[in-house]
């Protein structure tokens, strides 16, 4: 694991009220995304209760007819971004499967009725990002609570929730859970988000040195999730600045559970495209076992400097 690179803002609950300025970056039109998804619902379980998305989003200007010369009316103008989720259902089966498969097509739905989309990260879009997301949250976690209250076969059901938004190089990432967001940068592996987890909390408190020393019913014991209402359920937050080279891995802790770090970082080194990575990861976790539904969602960007 690298230590922190200083182009991150600190990790934060969102919302938020503040957030360091970051230098001019390169327009979305100078980075490309390779971005790929894929699930599997694992060697043991028999239903898959993870799901994921991945989509891209925009505006565009294209002027048709003008008498205006050209350094005044740009022929084509646009800006894009993509957005990824997974969510990784609790309460079992049916449950677990139909939480995940909510909270992502809502906040597809809350996102689409959003008339003014924000498609760069500049002071003050940033706070506002942050705050929409937590607000879908938050919905998200209401309807899935009525949801369960109105029919009791589905009593108990929640799910973890990972969002990452890359606007150009700039990147947001809102979660609840334990489905974590990892950058792999020049050869090394970070961790981006922090479990929302009774073991995390332990390690936190200094109570352990090694998740791995607690049974595995704690170690995914959750205290943040979409579902329970209340406290529990607000995100944390954080930006980051992407590089040219870097590649973002989203996943359920089916990948994590079963393939160590260091080897997912191998993993991405060796594979040149971000669905050859997406599958020797899931085939990985198959290997050793695949106890548990596994999703992995792969992007790695190139940069270019702006013209």
């Amino acid at each position: 694991m690298s230590p922190q690179d200083p182009s991150d803002t600190a990790l934060h609950d969102a919302p938020t009220t503040s957030v360091p300025t970051l230098a001019a970056r390169p327009s979305s039109g100078s980075v490309q995304a390779d971005i790929a998804g894929l699930s599997h619902a694992g060697r043991v379980r028999p239903n898959n209760e993870d799901h994921y998305l991945i989509c891209r989003f925009g505006r565009f200007l294209q002027t048709l007819s003008t008498n205006l010369p050209d350094d005044l009316a740009p022929t084509r103008h646009g800006e894009e971004g993509y957005g990824m989720l997974v969510a990784d259902g609790i309460g079992g089966r049916a449950a677990g499967e139909a939480a995940s498969q909510i909270a992502i097509s809502l906040f597809v739905e809350l996102a689409i009725q959003t008339p003014d989309w924000i498609l760069k990260a500049d002071e003050p879009m940033v706070d506002e990002l942050i705050n929409r997301a937590a607000g879908r949250f938050s919905a998200i976690n209401e309807a899935i609570v009525e949801r369960a209250r109105q029919d009791p076969e589905l009593r108990g059901m929640g799910t973890t929730l990972t969002m990452a938004l890359s606007l150009g190089t700039d990147l947001l990432i809102v979660h609840v859970g334990d489905s974590p967001v990892y950058l792999f940068r020049q050869g090394e592996l970070r961790k981006l988000t922090r479990d929302h987890t009774v073991a995390q909390a332990m390690t936190d408190q200094g109570m352990i040195s090694d998740r791995e020393t607690l049974p595995r019913r704690l170690r995914h014991m959750l205290t943040r999730a979409i579902g329970v209402g209340g406290a529990g359920t607000e995100p944390e937050s954080r930006l980051v600045r992407l590089s040219d080279g870097d590649r973002l891995l989203i996943c359920s802790d089916g990948l994590t559970d079963m393939v160590d770090e260091a080897a997912i970082g191998a993993e991405l080194g060796r594979r040149a495209f971000s669905g050859e990575a997406c599958q020797a990861l899931v085939d990985l976790a198959l290997e050793r076992g695949g106890r548990d539904n596994v999703t992995v969602i792969v992007a790695g960007y190139r940069v270019w400097p702006a013209p």
